[in-house]
């Protein structure tokens, strides 16, 4: 039986872009995010990857990539699950500001805190332990089990609920998932045992 799950960081946003705090906003694909979208979509359909079902947050950025890998395979009707629980890491106050206008406003080193620590939230916003705390138990719930049952599942959601996945995947400790980087729009495809332990993992970044 195949246990086939493969993640993928929404293409780049206008946002990000910008320098910006995105977490919970709402700002669509860039033309690069678009183009990045599409590649990811052909990587799959080279690999002669479809599946049986997809999962997205609930914003517009990881469900327009969804929209458009799915197009490059041919399965634009796919059934598709979308949820807050996959929504990027709320930077609370930080959200919307320029990533250099906060590190003037607030200093180098405290924003480096916020950003790079594994459980120390911004003001009024998640850490990446909170984010964890929300993502996993709906992988648990909703996206595991069709993945050990034999669907093929596809999930397009954001930097931090991705690295929460990871982190719980590939059993990385904090300070390992700190360090690991998700590109825009490249695939992570993973086949996992009988027992949601990984068999294998191709990563399609550039």
């Amino acid at each position: 039986m195949e246990r086939l799950l493969v993640l993928v960081r929404h293409g780049q946003s206008d946002w990000n872009l910008k320098n910006l705090f995105t977490g919970w906003k709402d700002p669509d694909l860039t033309e690069q995010g678009v183009a990045e979208a599409v590649e990811a979509g052909k990587k799959l359909k080279d690999l002669k990857l479809s599946f049986d079902i997809a999962f997205t947050s609930d914003l517009t950025r990881a469900q327009h990539t969804l929209a458009l890998i799915l197009e490059q395979l041919g399965q634009t009707g796919l059934e598709t699950l979308k949820d807050q629980a996959l929504n990027e890491r709320d930077y609370g106050d930080l959200t919307g500001m320029n990533k250099d206008e906060a590190r003037e406003k607030f200093g180098e080193e405290q924003v480096h805190v916020w950003r790079r620590s594994f459980d120390v939230p911004p003001p009024g916003g998640e850490s990446l332990k909170m984010t964890a705390e929300r993502v996993l138990p709906y992988y648990h719930a909703e996206i595991l089990p069709r993945v050990l049952g034999g669907e093929r599942v596809i999930v397009a959601a954001h930097g931090n609920s991705l690295r929460s996945l990871v982190m719980e995947l590939e059993g990385l400790t904090p300070e390992q998932i700190l360090k690991r980087e998700l590109a825009t729009g490249a695939p992570i495809v993973y086949r996992l045992k009988e027992d949601g332990s990984i068999d294998s993992v191709q990563d399609l970044t550039d």
